[in-house]
């Protein structure tokens, strides 16, 4: 179900209201009695930042944000009001949120915390129940372009979701691939789809590899957004693991905790789809470029085995020491082909390690570069304005000894410490290009609500992306 967002300049007395005030706001234009106005005056000098009227035929909620210095910190409060406005009116057909202090800023955030908390997954639902809460109104001073950027951030939020929350019976590596030609064409991206054989001609040994034991073939897709008045000769380049199930291969893992929640493997390919959408949607001025390997784990007669060596797209021979340890694998394929486009930066993004979940949790999104500080600076700053934040990992150079094979290049496993760093420096030998690795596996999905992210599938990463390509057009 998509949640509306557009903009209204007048509203009547049945329509439901959110007005945006401070203690000095005049509310006299609200229909307020005396006794509702009194009341408002007294919670609004216990601070309260939520205050509902119950008029019966409408709802009325003043909503006063505390301030804070912090300017990235108070947007994200008042985005987690708009979560808590959406939970009280999800029943509601409709909402009008007021801008009464005149802070259109926060009128935009508190419609993304209600818009991005509206959202449900109910396609294999016989009777689906979505929130009937379905149009958000803006009465407020933003522009119409600000209001439908919104909306299209949100719309690939939503996009992102649907392809993470979708199981594997219907997400295989060519549905994957079909929703990105979609979203493509819908958009103004250019979508070519790299079937097995081609894929085989081009010699991405560790994509063909991980898909040995798949009785489905792997696809890799490339995403090209590239507007006439780009600002950049060479593309920024985005990277998405798409591993649609990952069983662990020969490597099996455990069911109960580990794979019963492997279909959102893919969760780095759903983010790059969705935010490749909302860069060209809101037609950016940059010229950029997905790539997208994908395949399923699996662990048939014919799969790849622990102990086995392949040759990776640019000649690498890879040991395999752990067939679990895939997503690295097709990750570095799509590295290596990224070389062709002399990118200006590659950012890659992947469900890659238990080990960055472990280390920060669910709360952000673990990163790490090989030198690219200014690039890196910069995605830290969107991701502090999104609060989709970066915790950077230490890449010294004593993990390479780690990686270090006796009977190939390299191998995919780095032992037992250091396990998310180890992940990112194998991928390092394949990027000669500004790069930064960001491993989102603790916050791609999650089983209990963290605000207006909801449960299940969060989209993190899009917003990011977005705002970090908007900073620099």
């Amino acid at each position: 179900m998509k949640t509306i967002i557009k903009k209204k300049q007048a509203f009547s007395a049945d329509d439901n209201l959110i007005l945006l005030c401070d203690k000095k706001s005049n509310l006299s234009a609200f229909t307020l009695s005396k006794d509702e106005l009194n009341y408002i005056q007294k919670e609004q000098k216990e601070d309260k930042e939520i205050i509902t009227i119950n008029q019966y035929n409408r709802l009325i909620f003043v909503v006063n944000p505390k301030a804070d210095k912090n300017v990235n910190k108070h947007l994200e409060d008042v985005r987690l009001l708009g979560d808590k406005l959406q939970g009280i009116l999800k029943d509601e057909d409709s909402v009008i949120i007021i801008d009464v202090k005149g802070n259109q800023t926060e009128v935009l955030a508190i419609a993304e915390g209600m818009a991005l908390a509206n959202y449900t997954f109910t396609t294999h639902k016989t009777d689906p129940k979505p929130n009937k809460l379905t149009t958000l109104y803006l009465c407020n001073k933003a522009s119409e372009n600000d209001t439908e950027e919104l909306q299209n951030i949100v719309d690939a939020v939503y996009l992102t979701r649907d392809l993470i929350n979708e199981p594997f019976s219907h997400m295989t590596a060519k549905n994957l691939a079909d929703a990105a030609v979609i979203s493509g064409r819908k958009n103004g991206v250019n979508t070519t789809v790299f079937n097995k054989k081609k894929i085989e001609t081009l010699k991405m040994g560790g994509l063909l590899a991980v898909n040995k034991g798949s009785i489905d073939e792997p696809t890799f897709t490339i995403m090209e957004y590239k507007p006439k008045n780009a600002t950049n000769q060479q593309p920024i380049i985005l990277i998405g693991k798409g591993i649609v199930y990952d069983t662990g291969g020969l490597s099996l893992k455990p069911t109960a905790n580990s794979m019963d929640l492997m279909k959102t493997d893919m969760g780095g390919s759903g983010v790059v789809i969705g935010a490749m959408q909302a860069i060209a949607a809101n037609k950016l001025d940059k010229y950029v470029i997905a790539l997208i390997p994908a395949t399923d784990n699996r662990p048939s007669g014919n799969a790849y085995a622990p102990g086995d060596v392949i040759t990776m797209h640019d000649g690498t021979t890879v040991e395999v020491l752990n067939t679990d340890a895939e997503g690295r694998l097709v990750l570095a394929d799509a590295l290596s082909f990224a070389k062709k486009y002399k990118p200006e930066l590659v950012i890659d993004l992947a469900t890659l390690t238990g080990a960055a979940s472990a280390a920060i949790g669910h709360y952000g999104i673990v990163s790490m570069h090989d030198g690219s500080e200014k690039e890196h600076s910069e995605l830290k700053k969107a991701g502090a304005t999104t609060h989709e934040r970066l915790a950077e990992m230490p890449f010294w150079s004593d993990y390479d000894e780690l990686i270090k094979s006796e009977v190939a290049d390299i191998k995919n496993l780095g032992g037992p410490s250091g396990g998310a760093i180890t992940a990112g420096k194998f991928l390092a030998h394949f990027a000669d290009y500004p790069w930064i690795h960001l491993d989102i596996a603790g916050p791609t999905f999650i089983k209990a609500k963290y605000g207006y992210r909801g449960k299940g599938a969060t989209g993190m990463g899009v917003r990011l992306l977005y705002q970090f390509i908007k900073n620099r057009a």
